[in-house]
């Protein structure tokens, strides 16, 4: 009897929902004390990296619309995490910077990632290698991915 192409348990777009899901679990209780969710996490990782940052240029290094990005930031904002400031070179540009209180939450940041991998139990290694070829499948469905709708 022929293997079922359709089988669920054999799709790789199930494996990458679950696992995403799951993993972005094992964050959910490290974050909330910080007053982030998953999303605001991936938005400060950014800014701790490069801070100050355009709206466009965290859009494109979070892989993230503008449209989806906004609310964030404002949340953040909201939060005092985040200044938000028209660029005095480019008024069209908005420039997200860290404020005292966002930089100052890094330190504390700074033990989720040895965290994660401990409640992971998974091989260090392991955990790089599939970065690795995540990194490589986000690269080749991002070449075949029709472009982005325009907003309205």
């Amino acid at each position: 009897m022929a293997e079922d192409i359709l089988a669920l348990e054999r799709q790789v777009c199930f494996a990458l929902s679950v696992a995403s899901r799951t993993v972005v679990g094992v964050y959910r209780p490290l974050l909330e004390p910080m007053g982030l969710t998953h999303p605001q996490y991936l938005v400060m990782l950014a800014l701790w990296q490069s801070s100050p940052l355009s709206v466009k240029e965290l859009s494109r290094l979070l892989l993230l619309d503008p449209g989806t990005l906004s609310p964030l930031l404002k949340r953040l904002e909201a939060g005092g995490l985040v200044r938000r400031e028209r660029d005095p070179h480019d008024e069209r540009s908005l420039a997200v910077t860290l404020t005292d209180a966002g930089r100052a939450l890094r330190a504390e940041a700074e033990k989720i990632p040895g965290t994660v991998v401990s409640r992971l139990g998974l091989p260090l290694a392991d955990l790089q290698d599939l970065h690795a070829a995540l990194t490589t499948v986000i690269a080749a469905a991002s070449a075949v991915a029709p472009p982005p709708r325009p907003n309205g």
